[in-house]
């Protein structure tokens, strides 16, 4: 590494709160000059406008993408003991809310090309305790929510989409969000659509289920003071939701800008010995991380730290391989296809602000250490 060189870091925000500086900061005024903090105009307008630009009836802005999936569950009904069939290669918050909903998580292995849920596996882990199938939308695509669609309708499951990374992604001209019973979106600050803190949102077309989220984030109450039903308190605050709100507006032109630094990535990469993001078939990628793969992983990413160059791995343990969920009955080569991806996958900088300097950086320095 040059002594004069920026370091490259995976992900940063300051390059994009620079530039939007204003705005934000007008976002953070509008909201103390309106005299409402909590669940006031900026949230219910962000809740309106973020379920019609994924393609969805309603809305419900929650504390964090972990409570928004433990409420989805909750509103469609889960009771102790349910099962619900995911992936082990996913965040921990996946399997957190199913435990935290009084579910049971099940998982799939994955398509090793895709790093999705293997939807063709769902059939044979199911028992007459299925209750739910919870797909994630990894690294901003979508699970074939089709075979998805069809499993559920076949033995009368509930879906409940993680959206978590996936804001804009398609499948079959749908976009993540909409394609399920309820679905969970995060705004965890490194997100395609991110806020400067936590915040969550429940989509669902059902309006039943939207009262009952509203219900279920606020205490379960509907009126003042007054609780229908155990509840708790997950609430997207004002300030989050106006900065979102002025977010939204540009977040086409972010997916449009992941989708060139990826174009560049596949062009440049090509015959370097890397495993290269495969986007689904029927899908659109809103590429939330371009993940590469590597047989040498570890030395690859020793050999870039020196140069300046920070990388990340999403995820380096598979859920049930660790010791918080070893209740769950799974066992160390149970699912080899998350396994070997979590031994050998790492994340190249992937944010609309990443400059061309700093990609062609990330490029030649790949380039030198895999053809010397």
């Amino acid at each position: 590494m040059n002594s004069e060189e920026e370091p490259v870091r995976v992900w940063d925000y300051l390059p994009e709160y620079a530039v939007e500086r204003a705005d934000i900061l007008d976002a953070v005024q509008t909201v103390f000059n309106s005299g409402r903090l909590i669940l006031g105009e900026s949230v219910a307008a962000f809740e309106r406008e973020f379920a019609a630009w994924c393609g969805t009836a309603h809305g419900v802005g929650v504390g964090n993408g972990t409570d928004a999936l433990t409420l989805a569950l909750q509103a469609l009904g889960i009771v102790a003991g349910d099962e619900v069939v995911t992936v082990p290669n996913t965040a921990v918050p996946t399997v957190s809310a199913i435990v935290e909903a009084g579910g049971v998580p099940r998982f799939v292995d994955i398509n090793p090309a895709t790093y999705l849920m293997d939807a063709t596996a769902i059939e044979a882990v199911l028992t007459p305790r299925t209750r739910f199938l919870l797909p994630v939308h990894l690294y901003g695509q979508c699970v074939d929510m089709d075979r998805i669609g069809a499993l559920a309708r076949k033995h009368d499951l509930k879906v409940v989409e993680d959206c978590a990374q996936a804001h804009g992604a398609e499948w079959g001209g749908r976009r993540a969000g909409s394609m399920s019973d309820a679905a969970g979106f995060s705004f965890y600050p490194t997100k395609l659509l991110g806020g400067y803190g936590d915040g969550g949102m429940v989509l669902t077309g059902d309006a039943s289920t939207d009262a009952r989220l509203r219900r279920l984030r606020f205490y379960g109450m509907s009126g003042t003071y007054y609780s229908e039903e155990h509840g708790r308190n997950s609430r997207l605050d004002e300030i989050h939701a106006e900065i979102l709100r002025r977010k939204l507006r540009r977040l086409d032109g972010y997916l449009a800008r992941r989708r060139q630094i990826a174009a560049t990535y596949d062009a440049e990469l090509r015959g370097l010995g890397l495993g290269l993001p495969v986007a689904n078939p029927g899908g659109i990628h809103a590429y939330y991380l371009y993940v590469v793969r590597h047989p040498r992983r570890d030395w690859l990413l020793e050999q870039l730290t020196a140069r300046g160059i920070s990388l990340n791995v999403s995820y380096p343990w598979p859920i049930h391989t660790m010791r918080g969920y070893a209740r769950l009955g799974y066992r160390e080569g149970d699912f080899p296809e998350a396994e070997g991806a979590a031994r050998e996958i790492f994340s190249l900088p992937m944010y609309p602000s990443l400059k061309e300097e700093q990609q062609g950086r990330v490029i030649d320095a790949l380039k030198a250490i895999l053809c010397p």
